[in-house]
């Protein structure tokens, strides 16, 4: 199975840890190679630009593909199946206009012009809403295209709105929430190493932000402890040879852990363990 990953730029090294913290450790991945050998032998990474993803999947040069929901729109392929969100590179496309100008609503563009870097995906967005723009296509340095009459109006990434303020642009409407997605063709989804991969980088989703707490408690504090600490579908309880007491492990949210701890003392609970989790496979 081979995987298509971010070359450069922000997605890449977060893409990279990912798949180290699922188990698919990069073996030989240095710098400006096309591929590179992961510690599982069926598993290999295809380096590629974020934007040339999408199509690497949907043409079987890689099997999924790890890049934003933006990107693959704009591809505008049939044959990709969004198979999990990965929680990273969140991202907005927005229109945007002159912040003095005087277009304030998507309709007030009826007629005028339009440049992004993402023109399907935009003329999508202003062929749902039937109103007619002329779309150009530029790349890069989108946000100055208004203020030398190239354009009225850009749809751009933006995180934090910074760049447009320092354009002296303002926000008209979301175009498109983005993040990070694994992506497969059709017609390897269902395949068993596809699947392993999948659940493999959902497990350490699952564990970010969980902590689990083992201790012991005696038995007849076990159902205050259990109010305590539901845990995930409650607690799970174990008999201690020799000793009246049980042990009792639970996955908590991090944030909560300060205040259980104390809580779970208070009720009778001792020798209380608390380790991180790599991954959680629910």
């Amino acid at each position: 199975m081979r995987i298509a990953v971010p070359n450069k730029g922000r997605l890449h090294d977060p893409a990279i840890d990912l798949l180290d913290r699922a188990g698919l450790h990069v073996v030989d991945g240095a710098d400006r190679k096309l591929y590179a050998q992961t510690v599982d032998p069926d598993v290999t990474i295809l380096y590629a630009r974020a934007a040339d993803i999408p199509e690497y999947v949907a043409d079987g040069a890689a099997d999924v593909g790890i890049t934003g929901l933006d990107q693959a729109r704009e591809a505008d392929t049939d044959s990709l199946v969004d198979m999990l969100d990965l929680d990273f590179g969140a991202c907005r496309l927005v229109l945007a206009a002159p912040e003095d100008g005087d277009i304030e609503t998507v309709d007030d563009l009826d007629g005028g012009r339009v440049a992004t870097e993402f023109p399907n995906v935009t003329r999508d967005f202003f062929a749902e809403r039937d109103v007619d723009v002329d779309i150009t296509e530029v790349s890069g340095a989108t946000e100055l295209t208004p203020h030398v009459d190239i354009a009225d109006a850009i749809v751009d990434i933006t995180s934090t709105g910074t760049t447009l303020r320092m354009n002296r642009l303002a926000e008209v409407a979301d175009v498109l929430e983005s993040s990070v997605r694994l992506f497969g063709r059709e017609d390897v989804v269902d395949d068993e190493k596809v699947q392993q991969t999948r659940m493999a980088l959902e497990s350490v989703l699952s564990a970010e932000g969980k902590r689990y707490l083992m201790m012991n408690v005696p038995e007849d504090s076990l159902d205050d402890v259990k109010e305590v600490l539901p845990g995930m579908g409650g607690p799970t309880v174990m008999d201690i040879a020799g000793k009246d007491d049980v042990a009792v492990h639970a996955v908590v949210d991090e944030d909560a852990v300060f205040e259980a701890i104390n809580a779970l003392k208070g009720v009778g609970a001792s020798d209380v363990l608390v380790t991180e989790i790599e991954r959680l496979v629910e």
